[in-house]
């Protein structure tokens, strides 16, 4: 059985190749993507470590506060603590 070989047109190789080519730097472009993803991923693991460090450093200030001062409201403004 003998196969036909048919040749492509200069028009429809250069399509396939646009086509390829495209492909190919969207594939390069997730890629770059993801990689930057990654990165805001570790930036925002570290922002979410550093809000419960300062929630844990409020908390001991808040408590070291009422402690001293019993309850009440602090006006930061005019430093100053009101009892309740």
């Amino acid at each position: 059985m003998n196969q036909e070989v048919i040749k492509l047109t200069e028009e429809e190789i250069s399509q396939l190749t646009t086509l390829q080519e495209n492909q190919s730097t969207i594939i390069d472009q997730f890629g770059q993507l993801e990689y930057q993803i990654q990165i805001f991923e570790l930036q925002k693991e570290k922002l979410i470590e550093q809000l419960e460090q300062s929630k844990t450093r409020e908390n001991k200030v808040a408590e070291d506060l009422n402690q001293k001062y019993g309850n009440g409201v602090i006006n930061i403004q005019e430093g100053t603590f009101t009892k309740q």
